[in-house]
């Protein structure tokens, strides 16, 4: 008797210890099962299944990996790309309201046609830019092939006495393959590396006219909230006696760095591109911040500064000094 009173209460004494692991048991749990669920999102396609579980059992919330907010990106992205007829957003989209050059816009090339047509000061600068998938999880799941169009309009929409011309239109065609990477370098990880063909003009002609042709690399690396792209390119019509701006390469250089970081919804983005090759002379610089609107989730504020050359193909080789507020349709991350 004293035996099987004893087993009751030894059986007594499991349950209850029982009843207070379990709720930690089910958090180990829901832990291992969160850190594979991230693993499968964002991991590095060269891990195996036992691999994910082996690190998810060894440390389950440390192990958890953070979704870089460039991957947040291209998993939308690839998202979409996998369904008929996609078109995905490209370089930022976003509409500036109010640009203001404080040197001022030349008008001295639009002046040899009308001798009374004068550039404002303030002007309504957007970008729209898209891309289509031609060719996506080529070899294995690693490389995609896509198109785009960038266009960006300098519009002197304030200048009634000119009947408020577009003073400059950029056309920007381009198509590339890009390799998905997991490699990993001073603490970031190199995640798309692509190689693409690309055309820039204003579509004028004689003595407006402005074109070039380019090959580019691009190299892009990834943090949590950080992501930065490396951007060599080769002029390939350099040699071209009949260019209309034959010496563009000594003001827009070969190839330009930007680096972009999120944080709770504010991107803050930068460009820098001819800086060391001019010897800080006929570089430049863009500096970007977009930011929430309330609770609104389609578009966001938006203000950019330019300072230096090649802001646009017509100004290319005169100094700007401009900042402009707007809104933002997208941005690098988001």
């Amino acid at each position: 008797m004293f035996e099987l009173c004893r087993i009751h209460l030894s059986v007594l004494f499991l349950m209850s210890a029982l009843s207070y692991l379990s709720p930690a048991q089910a958090q180990t749990d829901g832990d291992q099962k969160s850190c594979l669920q991230g693993f499968l999102e964002t991991g590095a396609d060269s891990l195996t299944l036992g691999e994910m579980r082996a690190r998810c059992m060894r440390e389950p919330v440390a192990e958890k990996p953070v979704e870089a907010a460039l991957d947040k990106r291209l998993t939308a992205e690839r998202t979409a790309a996998s369904q008929p007829f996609s078109i995905l957003a490209h370089k930022p989209n976003y509409i500036l309201g109010a640009a203001y050059n404080q040197r001022g816009w030349d008008s001295s090339l639009v002046q040899q046609l009308d001798p009374d047509y004068l550039n404002d000061d303030v002007e309504i600068q957007f970008q729209f830019s898209f891309k289509v998938p031609l060719a996506i999880d080529l070899f294995d799941g690693r490389m995609d092939i896509f198109t785009a169009y960038t266009n960006r309009s300098f519009w002197q929409a304030y200048n009634g006495d000119n009947s408020a011309p577009f003073r400059e239109t950029n056309h920007e065609p381009e198509v590339w393959v890009q390799f998905r990477n997991d490699w990993e370098i001073w603490g970031l990880t190199n995640r798309l590396n692509a190689f693409g063909l690309v055309h820039q003009s204003n579509g004028r002609a004689e003595l407006l006219s402005r074109s070039w042709n380019r090959m580019y690399a691009n190299f892009v690396f990834a943090r949590e909230g950080f992501a930065l792209s490396v951007k060599p390119w080769i002029w390939l019509d350099r040699n071209d006696k009949n260019s209309d701006n034959p010496d563009i390469d000594d003001y827009l250089g070969h190839g330009e760095v930007r680096a972009a970081w999120d944080h709770n919804g504010h991107v803050l983005s930068t460009m820098v591109r001819n800086q060391l090759e001019s010897g800080f002379e006929r570089g430049a610089v863009e500096l970007g911040w977009s930011f929430p609107i309330l609770d609104y989730p389609y578009l966001k504020g938006y203000v950019q500064y330019f300072y230096g050359y090649g802001e646009s193909l017509i100004d290319y080789d005169r100094r700007v000094n401009r900042l402009g507020i707007g809104i933002s349709i997208t941005d690098w991350l988001d």
